[in-house]
């Protein structure tokens, strides 16, 4: 069964509003067992809307359309939908005693205007809109399902979940489960040649590879939890420390979870970054447990009061470089008695106070202080100013990771 969402209004195809209704439908659809093939956004114009409601009438079986049913001049999707099909608009009149009480009861009587919500295309059927004035329509034709349902999220939602949904079930198939892997520290390219062999032993789930700013997932689908079981499976055997997390989670959940796991605790020290580690940590419900706190050493005079190094270090070595930044993650460390110590350095733009010394646009620097152990990496990482800081932040927290997993 091929399903498709249209979405109505011209505000969509700009930066200031995304189509979010969509993604939740998608969301919804995937636990009855039903799959959205296509989605489409479209402005506030005639031409446009009718084109793509007739080509959407050939080819799916049902149609999901949000927006366009409210009481201004570009709201007509009702009428577009009438026009495809030579119907004319037919006044229901429960629906227009609902609009009328819906305006009595906040003492105030319905424009002109409303009443153009409660007109019809000739066969279909009102749907009952219990959070505002717009009805949703219900067109069954040729064997095919239509829904018309405001643009409004939380009253598509609610309309959704109470006259929609209940109409699909009867069609529904198999629930989808899927399967999310997150993989840090490869590249895109690099983790496709790795996985080719277990994709194709596995062609039959559906796979996507999502790759973002610090990380590469994997999203794969199947009516069959058992074959996303295996995979699973072999992509941890495959993939060894660079698989960062399975399931809903992300790189900081991962590593607050490991270290309330091993009960132990967290500070930081970050330069370059400029919060960003301490900011994705808080970020996770009940980082305080494990999470003592940090401190943002953007100066060489901060570098020395928040975290007690010896300046003859900062002089020797400049602010950027590994001796400097391990010595910073002891530093944080002992200020405030935890049993992890992570510190960031790098350069991400102009760098003033680096002791003189040139370091490349994109060097990073971190360092990790343990109960047993230290560790101090340097790398390069490419973007603007933004993209350097966030990539920096990211391959610390998952330097940490690792270093948690081995021991």
């Amino acid at each position: 069964m091929r399903i498709e969402c249209i979405a109505i209004g011209s505000e969509l195809l700009t930066t200031k509003r995304l189509d979010t209704n969509s993604v939740w439908i998608s969301e919804r659809l995937a636990g009855l067992g039903l799959w959205l093939h296509r989605k489409t956004a479209v402005g506030d114009h005639r031409e446009d809307l009718a084109e793509l409601c007739q080509e959407a009438f050939r080819r799916s079986e049902v149609i999901i359309c949000t927006g366009g049913l409210g009481p201004t001049f570009d709201d007509f999707t009702k009428e577009v939908w009438a026009d495809t099909f030579g119907v004319e608009l037919v006044e229901d009149t429960p629906s227009r005693e609902d609009l009328v009480a819906w305006y009595a009861q906040r003492q105030r009587v319905p424009p002109p205007a409303n009443f153009k919500q409660v007109l019809f295309p000739e066969g279909s059927k009102p749907l009952p809109n219990p959070l505002g004035t717009a009805p949703g329509v219900l067109w069954e034709r040729g064997g095919k399902h239509i829904f018309l349902l405001p643009g409004v999220p939380r009253e598509m939602k609610r309309m959704w979940l109470d006259q929609v949904e209940p109409r699909l079930k009867p069609l529904a198939g198999t629930p989808m489960h899927t399967l999310r892997v997150v993989v840090c520290g490869v590249p895109e390219s690099t983790l496709d040649q790795r996985t080719e062999t277990i994709r194709g032993r596995h062609s039959q789930l559906d796979w996507t590879i999502l790759a973002g700013l610090t990380q590469v997932e994997f999203v794969v689908r199947s009516t069959d939890s058992a074959l996303l079981d295996a995979a699973r499976a072999e992509l941890a055997s495959e993939l060894g420390e660079d698989l960062a997390c399975v399931g809903s989670g992300d790189l900081e959940s991962v590593v607050l979870d490991a270290l309330k796991t091993r009960n132990e605790t967290l500070a930081v020290a970050e330069s370059m970054s400029g919060g960003l580690v301490a900011s994705r940590l808080t970020a996770i419900p009940g980082a305080s447990e494990v999470f003592a706190g940090g401190a943002v050493v953007y100066s060489a005079s901060a570098k020395l009061v928040l975290t007690g190094i010896d300046p003859a270090i900062l002089q020797k070595h400049g602010t950027i470089s590994e001796p400097t930044t391990l010595a910073l993650a002891k530093g944080i460390r002992e200020k405030l008695n935890t049993t992890w110590g992570l510190a960031i350095t790098g350069n991400a733009g102009p760098n003033l106070d680096s002791g003189g010394k040139d370091h490349q646009l994109g060097e990073c620097v971190v360092a990790v202080v343990g109960p047993q152990s230290e560790e101090t990496y340097t790398f390069l990482v490419s973007g603007d100013r933004l993209d350097i800081q966030l990539r920096g932040a990211a391959r610390a927290l998952d330097l940490l990771r690792r270093m948690l997993c081995r021991k």
